[in-house]
């Protein structure tokens, strides 16, 4: 049967009051999953562990839910024990949020196929496995004709064909004018940075492949090694997609920028649209790389029937140069800064963790492309407790004052008490909050945002006394190079 036989998917709309979703994650994203249960009127289920006891997602699921809504585990990682609250719950569906169990195609598997099914709000398990691995992810762009960084997009396990592809990438970066070509050579079984070279002279490629082939076979039993070009100078763009259970018209909520990050390249400010081509020079065609982008990961979408909500990540180069990096397959955190800019028939107001919930269940689509429209600009500030100058290492101690000048162009999506000290737990990252911004053009949301970030009082202390580090700083400092290249 051919990709045009297939027979078209029918869905009935989904009763919404009938289900219960165990949310399977902490902190803000597991409010936001609640609020849209709320508003979509979806009952829902939370969980919480005893370093979590104040954390204000357990206050909100006693407010919207009562205390028969509330499940107290031991961790956030024992699907054993998520499942077992599932089912003493009578749960309908399970929401991963991100981090966790959300891009793990085993346990949403298990889910969908275990004797009492449940919903996985995301994608179908079969479709996590193949975007999740990104070999496969490379292959399936390049049959389509989408670019990818180049080099190897499968494990090379022959000396001389390893020496041909590093030459034609060493060759490739001379071409576009780069003048200290670099090629990257890593075990393709490893990951976590763990058998990775970089490459500056060809003369001395075929003893690093030897040195990462031996370390592979060594370390993870399989010699396979993946050769590619090392790309330093780059932003790094997000699409967002959408799509129902039919995975046959997905569509796009626009780009994203997430360039400005931690030495660790962690995300620590996200713009949208991802360039602002029409208030900013760039030495290259930057509407034309949005468009571009996009029409490449709708192709992609499209192609494997992406049936919920992702994200394409992509890397442009100085040149202008789009190329691949990596498929989401889940709800990211900056997908509220997508959210901001969007508008949907006209109204203000787009919560893609509703329409991921609302469309995870079963709903159709209910609009086109052609409905969608973007207006503005969104800034997504990462407020957390760590110090920048100390290359972001992590904060811990008690948060004694919390508070923000409230205004009609921020939202503020936080778990920390403000009405009282909070103890950041050591067990998970010190993030405290998300603040997206608006405004109608680029110099107002960076207005908005120093503003908002002036009106910030955060102060603690440790165990020491020592005060409170955060990165608010880091974040005012950066505001003013947002979409500059």
């Amino acid at each position: 049967m051919s990709k045009q036989d297939k027979p078209t998917i029918v869905l009935e709309k989904p009763v919404m009051s009938e289900h219960n979703i165990l949310v399977a994650n902490r902190g803000e994203i597991a409010m936001r999953i609640m609020r849209a249960c709320r508003e979509l009127g979806v009952a829902f289920t939370a969980i919480y562990t005893a370093e979590d006891e104040a954390s204000g997602h357990v206050a909100l699921a006693r407010e919207l839910g009562g205390p028969k809504s509330l499940y107290r585990v031991s961790s956030y990682h024992d699907a054993n024990e998520l499942m077992a609250v599932a089912d003493d719950a009578g749960c309908t569906a399970v929401h991963p949020g991100y981090g966790f169990f959300a891009e793990d195609f085993r346990f949403a598997r298990r889910v969908t196929k275990r004797d009492r099914k449940m919903i996985f709000i995301g994608p179908s398990w079969k479709i996590i496995r193949e975007l999740g691995d990104k070999i496969n992810t490379k292959r399936l762009a390049r049959s389509l004709g989408v670019p990818t960084v180049p080099g190897s997009d499968r494990p090379i396990y022959d000396e001389m064909e390893a020496e041909r592809i590093a030459k034609s990438v060493f060759e490739y970066q001379e071409q576009q004018g780069i003048k200290h070509p670099l090629v990257l050579v890593k075990a393709s079984a490893g990951g976590g940075g763990m058998g990775i070279e970089e490459v500056y002279d060809p003369d001395q490629f075929r003893s690093v492949y030897r040195r990462i082939r031996s370390y592979a076979l060594r370390q993870f039993k399989d010699e396979g090694v993946l050769i590619e070009q090392r790309i330093k100078d780059f932003n790094h763009l997000e699409v967002q997609i959408v799509s129902d259970r039919t995975g046959r018209h997905p569509i796009h909520f626009g780009t994203r920028n997430c360039s400005i990050q931690s030495t660790g390249r962690q995300k620590r400010i996200e713009v949208a649209p991802g360039f602002a081509p029409d208030t900013l020079e760039y030495t290259f065609d930057a509407a034309k790389v949005l468009t571009n982008i996009v029409d490449y990961s709708l192709a992609m979408a499209a192609k494997v029937r992406y049936d919920n909500v992702g994200t394409w990540e992509w890397i442009v180069t100085r040149a202008g140069e789009p190329f691949l990096m990596e498929v989401n397959t889940r709800i990211q955190v900056e997908n509220g800064v997508s959210a901001s800019i969007s508008r949907v028939a006209g109204k203000d107001g787009v919560d893609l963790i509703s329409e991921q919930i609302r469309l995870g269940l079963g709903d159709t689509l209910g609009y086109t492309q052609a409905e969608v429209a973007s207006e503005g600009v969104g800034v997504e500030y990462r407020i957390i407790a760590e110090d920048p100058a100390a290359n972001f290492t992590p904060w811990v101690g008690k948060i004694e004052k919390f508070s923000w000048q409230e205004a009609p162009w921020l939202t503020m999506f936080t778990h920390v008490p403000t009405d009282r000290p909070y103890e950041i737990p050591t067990e998970f990252d010190p993030n405290l909050a998300l603040a997206i911004v608006w405004g109608k053009d680029l110099d107002e949301a960076k207005a908005r945002g120093l503003e908002f970030l002036a009106s910030l009082t955060l102060e603690g202390r440790n165990a020491s006394g020592d005060a409170l580090r955060s990165n608010v700083s880091f974040l005012k400092e950066n505001t003013e190079r947002l979409l500059r290249f």
